[in-house]
């Protein structure tokens, strides 16, 4: 599964989503997003049971303020429509795989 653009106008959509949900806050001139970007197109690729997203804060500031991000990347988990995981920094594909297995 690829990774979905999410916007102010597919985000309800993405919040109730069944699955769990991964959303990737980031900025095309952030270097650590740029580190972060490949792996989480990666667990994309190899983990359709989950939803993977990623909002530009540049395009998308309501967004990020509804999440509260004050650095990117940051990484927040959704399950049943809430937040159960937040961290900002880049971080190895292991712990982003444990943030979604919680």
């Amino acid at each position: 599964m690829s990774v979905l653009i999410v916007n102010k106008d597919n985000f309800d959509s993405v919040r109730t989503s069944e699955k769990t949900v991964l959303l990737d806050f980031y900025a095309d001139w952030c270097g650590p997003c740029r580190m972060v970007s490949p792996i989480v197109e990666e667990i994309a690729a190899e983990n359709p049971q989950y939803l993977i997203g990623k909002i530009n804060v540049d395009k998308e500031p309501e967004l990020a303020e509804k999440f509260k991000v004050l650095s990117i990347p940051t990484l927040a988990v959704i399950k049943n429509g809430n937040v159960v995981s937040q961290s900002a920094g880049a971080r190895p594909k292991a712990d982003i795989l444990a943030m979604l297995k919680g």
